[in-house]
């Protein structure tokens, strides 16, 4: 009788655990997302406001402002679906490289083998991009997450 007793115990202290344990992760998990979102929005308003105090923007500013809205997007869709956007991170790098190609370009003024390294860069993270969107089109994976929501198929009746 006693053992089965302790045997009850230990399969109540672990579902306890469990709850609790995800409870903290799951805590955890929105309190990360709500800073990481908070940074980029109060880093996209900063540099919004600087460009504002210039009276101009550049297209360095302007792709700027792009990187913050596609690790706006990515976070928004990580926090929908509990599923990171990989694809979004490649944006992201394109983005960046594209930034750091044109102001390569716009302080140097010379053609040398950094813009071809860097357009290959962009390139071949296309290239991945594509890969990517591919494979998980012919071969999705159980669940499909779809950040944006589809519209049901049409019936035909009325």
């Amino acid at each position: 009788m006693k053992l089965q007793q302790a045997e009850t115990m230990n399969q109540r202290i672990h579902t306890l655990a469990d709850v609790v344990g995800k409870l903290l992760v799951d805590a955890f998990h929105y309190l990360a997302l709500f800073a990481i979102g908070g940074a980029i929005a109060w880093s996209a308003a900063v540099a919004f406001f600087a460009m504002a105090e210039k009276g101009h923007t550049t297209i360095d500013d302007i792709l700027l402002l792009f990187i913050y809205l596609e690790l706006g997007a990515m976070i928004g869709i990580y926090f929908k679906t509990n599923h990171m956007p990989v694809r979004f991170l490649i944006y992201v790098a394109m983005t960046a490289l594209t930034r750091l190609l044109i102001a390569d370009v716009q302080a140097h003024h010379r053609l040398d083998m950094g813009i071809v390294l860097v357009s290959g860069a962009i390139l071949l993270l296309a290239l991945a991009a594509l890969v990517i969107r591919y494979g998980s089109f012919k071969y999705p994976s159980g669940e499909r997450h779809s950040p944006i929501p589809t519209q049901p198929a049409e019936t035909g009746s009325i």
